[in-house]
């Protein structure tokens, strides 16, 4: 099976249109030409985005990253905050174009399926088509374990109440996403809807449902225990880096 892309037209709402054409044109202005092209993920582009509610999520591509200063980049990314409070945070990710080309399960998918371009040429156009496989799996999850320490231990060293709530609701989400990866070759589909995520997990994982439940909660947002939910993060993590090792263990055996 060939993974499609998930957002197939972009339908930015009239809320949003100007944020992010002003968003495009500050980062032109002030990174010049070292930007290739820019892009975007999640509700907005979809159109599906709540006022005051959602983030913007953007991916820069370049050729070298460490072109783009990200002291600068900050400062761009708080005066919009300050324009457009009817986007509650603003994300960006910085790759390189050889970082998209040379590792196509992990970058190329990030740019060809999840992704698209608001700005320049689009490079996913570029990566071939994606054959969903535990290779693919495999390679996807190539930093999720890297990313679920970092997160770990921003949560764990988190003492503002509304920053556990967001490392909370990120790292919900991460493992979710993590957890879904593992049922790929059931659904044939890279899902980004929280609910039909959790549903399929729920349809073909081999993990407590208890423990997705509680997941998919804590994402939504609620007064939550910290240690407990690191205990339970901690067992799902678990279970899901054995069924990652299983899936690496069934691929070299027909090697």
């Amino acid at each position: 099976m060939i993974l499609e892309k998930v957002i197939r037209k972009i339908t930015i709402q009239k809320e949003y249109k100007d944020f992010v054409d002003t968003y495009v044109d500050n980062i032109l202005t002030e990174f010049k030409d070292k930007i290739h092209s820019i892009y975007m993920c999640g509700s907005i582009p979809k159109g599906t985005a709540t006022p005051f509610k959602s983030d913007a999520d953007f991916t820069i591509v370049c050729e070298d990253p460490h072109d783009i200063d990200y002291e600068r980049l900050s400062k761009i990314k708080d005066k919009l905050l300050e324009e457009y409070p009817v986007v509650t945070k603003i994300d960006t990710i910085i790759c390189s174009l050889d970082d998209i080309l040379s590792k196509p399960n992990e970058w190329g998918f990030w740019v060809k399926i999840i992704c698209v371009c608001v700005y320049g040429q689009d490079i996913g156009e570029q990566v071939p088509p994606i054959i969903i496989s535990p290779t693919f799996i495999v390679d996807l999850n190539t930093d999720t374990k890297e990313e679920i320490d970092r997160i770990h231990h921003s949560l764990s060293n988190a003492s503002d109440h509304t920053m556990q709530m967001r490392y909370i609701k990120g790292y919900s989400k991460r493992l979710l996403r993590a957890l879904y990866s593992l049922v790929l070759e059931d659904t044939g589909v890279w899902e980004d809807d929280m609910v039909k995520m959790k549903n399929a997990i729920l349809d073909y994982c081999k993990i407590d449902p208890a423990l997705v439940d509680y997941l998919y909660a804590c994402y939504l947002g609620s007064h939550i225990d910290v240690e407990e939910f690191l205990r339970v993060a901690d067992e799902v993590y678990r279970y899901f880096e054995n069924a990652l090792h299983a899936m690496v263990t069934f691929r070299n055996s027909l090697s």
